[in-house]
């Protein structure tokens, strides 16, 4: 079933980023560096796949993107001017090399490498119907779904097979393909993921997010329109818009927590988002303290535009090790208070004898947040109020977010006054929805359609995640999911 990480079970985790370049004479290099500046949106593995105008090369391995291209030599033997690449987050099991993308075939154009951010939630439906028409499968991805069914496709171009293959599938995804003579990059219809345009002096990228073009130096074009395919060739950009119009779910969670915040999502600063977020958690649920302290790093920013509303000084209050290995990581509950203390540490002399807000981007399961309460307790802080910038998780997310089942999440199970009894702090308060939408400037969503996905909050799901909800309950289907959802 689908798990988080026992370091980091109070936040969702993104499951991948993807890069792709063409036309440079060191694409290799920048796809390596771009995948590092994307490296929050999946730390378990990275692969790359270059093509040198004869043939193609890749490496993908486990690990961070340092441990598999810091290599200068691995980076030599990945010959060509086009790439494309991709982080990965798994979300159940063991990570296994097969499971890495991108994933690579031999069509009868030539080859194709594949790179997939998100989750297709008829994908399970689709593979059995694969399997009995004979296709073999040498991965539990649901992006090696997307591979077979451009391979059967009767279309003739890799553009016709690609959008005969996406309009089968349903659910979020943010693809980067590479053919012998493009990268491509696709947005689903409603736009879930982010994917972005980017121009260099020589040749032009595609990125989940916009960080990954300041370390290679190229300059933001736009982001891809959701139901965009853009390719990229020596004749230049072009956009094709093969799908019907609808309107736009951007994730929401990409401006709260998944996204960096020096990136520009969907023309939106991260940052500035998230200081607004802790504006409107201080105008909504204010109370008297004596510091506002971020639960690092995620909850800086916040915390930053909440002490700035409420007028209350800004400290450190907890300091993060940023030096915790996944090699620490034992996922029993008597482990966690140690891997806990590991990561985060109370800074006493700021929190003795204070009153504090402490701010955090989100509740998942709650044990992390009892954990890190206890210890600023134990610091000496006399009251301890928790502010999150996010509305109370209350259902699981089925679009390329890892989330425990629904019977798991603290918000499901319990109202705000038994979160706050469970985790053990004298206040807890979320910001509301309406609040979360002013902050990413939007008036509200009672007022219109949703602008974006905010299903984990709401349970209304853009696209009906038919693989987990038909037949079985939730607890039932999630246990039978992919060992990998891309």
């Amino acid at each position: 079933m689908l798990t988080t990480q026992p370091f980091d079970d109070d936040h969702l985790h993104e499951e991948c980023g993807v890069f792709g370049i063409f036309g440079h004479p060191e694409a290799a290099a920048h796809t390596a560096l771009g995948l590092h500046a994307l490296q929050h949106r999946g730390q378990e593995a990275a692969g790359l796949v270059t093509f040198d105008g004869r043939q193609f090369h890749h490496h993908r391995g486990l690990g961070h993107v340092e441990d598999n291209f810091g290599n200068e030599a691995v980076i030599r033997k990945l010959k060509g001017t086009s790439a494309v690449g991709h982080v990965r987050y798994s979300t159940t099991g063991e990570t296994l090399l097969r499971n890495v993308q991108p994933l690579f075939a031999e069509m009868e154009f030539g080859g194709l490498a594949l790179g997939h951010n998100g989750n297709l939630t008829n994908a399970m439906a689709l593979r059995r119907q694969l399997v009995r028409r004979g296709c073999l499968f040498q991965s539990t991805t649901d992006t090696e779904v997307i591979i077979h069914l451009i391979a059967i496709s009767l279309y003739s171009t890799v553009e016709e097979r690609l959008i005969d293959a996406l309009r089968q599938v349903e659910g979020a995804y943010s693809l980067v393909a590479l053919t012998p003579d493009s990268v491509i990059g696709v947005r689903d219809p409603l736009g879930i993921r982010p994917l972005c345009l980017g121009r260099m002096e020589k040749g032009w990228v595609l990125a989940s997010e916009s960080c990954a073009f300041d370390i290679v130096g190229a300059e933001f074009v736009r982001d891809v329109e959701p139901g965009e395919i853009v390719i990229l060739s020596a004749d230049g950009v072009r956009s094709l818009k093969p799908f019907a119009k609808v309107p736009s779910r951007f994730c929401v969670f990409e401006y709260i927590y998944f996204a960096r915040p020096d990136s520009q999502v969907e023309g939106i600063s991260v940052y500035g988002v998230r200081t607004r977020i802790g504006a409107e958690l201080a105008r909504e649920s204010g109370v008297e303290a004596d510091l506002v302290v971020p639960v690092p790093d995620s909850g800086v920013p916040a915390a930053i535009g909440y002490a700035a509303e409420a007028g209350i000084p800004f400290e450190l209050g907890i300091i993060r090790n940023h030096y915790v290995g996944r090699t620490f990581i034992q996922p029993t509950d008597s482990s966690r208070h140690t891997g806990v203390k590991m990561k985060h540490n109370a800074n006493r002399a700021v929190l003795e004898g204070k009153r504090v807000v402490l701010v955090d981007d989100s509740i998942v399961r709650g044990t992390t947040s009892r954990k890190i309460v206890e210890m600023v307790r134990q610091a000496g802080a006399t009251e301890v109020h928790m502010r999150i910038s996010s509305p109370p998780t209350t259902h699981s997310c089925y679009f390329g977010i890892d989330t425990p089942e629904r019977s798991k999440l603290l918000a499901a199970r319990h109202d705000v006054a038994g979160m706050a009894k469970l985790i053990g702090v004298d206040s807890l308060a979320f910001i509301s929805l309406d609040g979360l939408y002013r902050a990413v400037g939007e008036p509200g969503r009672a007022i219109g359609e949703p602008h974006f996905c905010d299903a984990c909050f709401t349970g209304d799901y853009p696209v009906r995640p038919t693989d987990h909800l038909d037949n079985e309950s939730e607890a039932e289907q999630m246990s039978v999911l992919t060992e990998d959802i891309g």
